[in-house]
């Protein structure tokens, strides 16, 4: 009697098993279909492209870098007339080898009354967001948009820091 309880078990652990296998192949094919319909961002200079949720560690800068999520997306979908453009707001996570991480949020236009930047310093680097896609539509919206959004940023050093460091 247990040896029947056994293969029971085991058939219905192997039955299991080929399901969820099939389940990730479908999902995969899925995400492959996604990603050729993604706006490609723009290709120019000294652009670091980043997926929501990547993080890359930048040599050059000291500095790691992680595209946590777009806390804000009120920008008028394509194909909409809308009073105002609207802005997306980007949180970029950032941590050099010699600071705590510290994140901050930038956004696709200058907003002072609601405090949004385009452009912010960061342990003498000056960090631009550049471009945030895709862009969202008056079919879908932007919440069908989360996790899909890709940024572009800008890193520089600031040259006020080393004019100080001069001195």
């Amino acid at each position: 009697m247990y040896k029947n309880i056994i293969v029971g078990l085991s058939i219905v652990s192997l039955v299991n098993c080929n399901a969820q296998k099939e389940t990730t192949k479908q999902t995969t094919t899925k995400q492959e279909a996604t990603t050729v319909n993604e706006t490609p961002l723009k290709k120019e200079g000294k652009i670091i492209y980043f997926s929501e949720g990547e993080n890359k560690f930048l040599p050059e800068l000291q500095m790691n870098v992680t595209f946590k999520g777009i806390a804000e997306d009120s920008r008028c979908p394509e194909g909409t007339q809308c009073i105002w453009a609207g802005v997306a707001v980007a949180n970029i996570e950032f941590m050099s080898i010699t600071s705590r991480p510290m994140i901050l949020q930038f956004s696709t236009a200058e907003v002072k009354g609601k405090d949004h930047h385009k452009t912010q310093s960061f342990n003498g680097y000056t960090i631009s967001l550049k471009e945030v896609a895709p862009y969202p539509s008056a079919q879908e919206g932007a919440k069908s948009l989360s996790g899909k959004y890709k940024i572009a940023i800008e890193v520089t050093k600031d040259d006020d820091q080393n004019r100080s460091t001069m001195k």
